[in-house]
């Protein structure tokens, strides 16, 4: 294996000899400084998919570098990519930082010192806006599951740069046309590729950041890739409608290496259904158990995926808050979602942990399509029925290559400027005006925060009351935009 590694090191180090000046560097867009509202939570996460490629890239012998964005600014990034001089810069690219790193790429196009930069994309929001973003300046695009088309391309780009050949790329050719190669067969055992370069930034900011805030540092981990459930608002763009999962082992082996090198006081684990196979659980916590590793963890599932024997597994492997998603207290519309789950059942496992003395916290969504009054006050109930600990609310919002997008294509009312907008900008047909969905979302946070005062006795407190009148208030307004 060693002797392996150190071919690889030199083939690469023969290709950049021929290719003297040309480098990789790897990069994201996201700013917290420009980040308004994650500024008010302070929840900064390290780019976990940024450091899986630079592992892989790593593990094959292909040197590079990583630029850690989160902390930094635009002005200080420029700094750094004029010094280090890439040629190929590469950016992971999502909902959140589209607009920004379009702005990016305008900029070191338009820069003397930075306009021979090529750059590449991957991410999921390029699978389906990539020619979007190819007329926008980005040079290749990474689609779908990013490791082995990155090195691919990397070695094309360090050596020979003929691409045709390359599964899981578009790009633009010689003569400026855009080019779709034939799509990437993603890699089975997912226990192959490396662990996350986290070594490659400086994970002491993330970690200070979370104590000086919360109280608590605590850092991401995955354990699984792709989801293999069919929620139409849910975007696949990555890993596709897939279940591929790392032994539980090798899995614990990192745990150990995160408290032996960073100390963190929690993990959260970023898997779309945590507790999708019970006899990985079983597996996950009887390790943890048996090296006696005690490191408090949150985790996402759904309520068909919990029992009693889960949830005691996952108290004894360290499960401090678990995430039930539910997305309505409508089952008319969960059943519209695709989400097959009963929100009985949901009610249920939410009330269930408390048994368990495990926090619980759900997700609702308002606005899909015909959802009614009568379908949110049914959320509401729910939601006083359940009482989660937390939970969090959006507007529902069409993503493109999802199921709703393609359902509510034709019903698009609101599509701002592809490049200065995300699809969190897009509207669509709803039963109400948009403007009704903001002071339903009102409705539902102070009736919900009035109810647990109610709960806790303490209805005449000021600060219920104050809950009663704001959600009496957001009712009223609620009733004045529905037409």
């Amino acid at each position: 294996m060693q002797y392996a590694i150190l071919c690889l090191i030199l083939e690469n180090a023969q290709r950049i000899k021929k290719n003297k000046g040309m480098s990789i560097l790897l990069t994201h867009g996201y700013f917290l400084e420009e980040d308004e509202s994650e500024k008010k939570i302070m929840r900064p996460y390290p780019p976990l998919g940024l450091l899986y490629i630079s592992g892989y890239l790593e593990q094959n012998g292909l040197p590079h570098q990583v630029i850690d964005t989160t902390f930094s600014s635009e002005q200080k990034w420029m700094n750094q990519l004029v010094e280090l001089k890439p040629t190929l810069l590469a950016f992971y690219t999502n909902l959140m930082t589209k607009v920004k790193i379009i702005h990016m790429i305008k900029q070191l196009k338009n820069n003397p010192e930075t306009s021979h930069i090529k750059i590449l994309l991957g991410g999921p929001d390029v699978t389906y806006n990539w020619e979007n973003y190819l007329t926008y300046g980005a040079d290749f695009i990474v689609i779908g599951e990013g490791e082995e088309t990155f090195l691919e391309l990397s070695r094309e780009f360090l050596s020979t740069q003929n691409y045709s050949e390359i599964t899981g790329l578009a790009y633009k050719n010689e003569l400026g046309e855009f080019v779709k190669n034939n799509p990437r067969v993603k890699m089975k055992d997912v226990d192959q590729f490396p662990l996350p370069n986290r070594k490659k930034i400086d994970l002491s900011e993330y970690l200070q950041t979370w104590k000086t805030h919360h109280g608590k540092s605590t850092l991401n981990i995955s354990t699984q890739r792709g989801c293999p459930y069919t929620c139409q608002w849910c975007s696949t763009a990555v890993y596709g409608q897939s279940y591929r999962r790392r032994n539980p082992v090798l899995v614990v082996d990192e745990i150990e290496e995160l408290i032996a090198t960073y100390q963190p006081d929690a993990l959260w684990f970023v898997d779309d259904v945590f507790t999708v196979s019970h006899k990985w659980i079983a597996a996950f916590s009887a390790e943890m158990q048996r090296r006696n590793i005690q490191i408090p963890f949150e985790c996402i599932t759904r309520a068909e995926r919990l029992s009693p024997e889960i949830f005691e597994q996952l108290k004894a492997a360290g499960c401090f808050r678990i995430w039930i998603g539910a997305e309505s207290g409508s089952q008319r519309i969960i059943d519209l979602m695709e989400r097959q789950v009963d929100i009985k059942k949901v009610s249920e496992m939410i009330q269930l942990s408390k048994k368990y003395d495990i926090e619980s916290g759900t997700f609702i969504m308002v606005g899909y399509p015909t959802e009614t009054k009568q379908d949110i006050q049914q959320t509401i109930n729910y939601l006083k029925e359940a009482n989660p600990d937390i939970f969090t609310i959006t507007v529902a919002y069409p993503i493109k290559g999802t199921g709703l997008y393609h359902q509510i294509e034709k019903d698009i009312t609101v599509q701002p400027p592809w490049n200065l907008s995300t699809d969190r900008q897009i509207d669509l047909k709803r039963t109400y005006p948009r403007k009704f969905y903001t002071y339903a979302v009102r409705k539902i946070v102070n009736e919900i925060h009035f109810n647990k005062a109610k709960l806790n006795k303490e209805v005449l407190s000021k600060k219920a009351v104050k809950f009663k009148v704001k959600s009496l208030i957001s009712g009223l307004q609620m009733r004045l935009n529905s037409f």
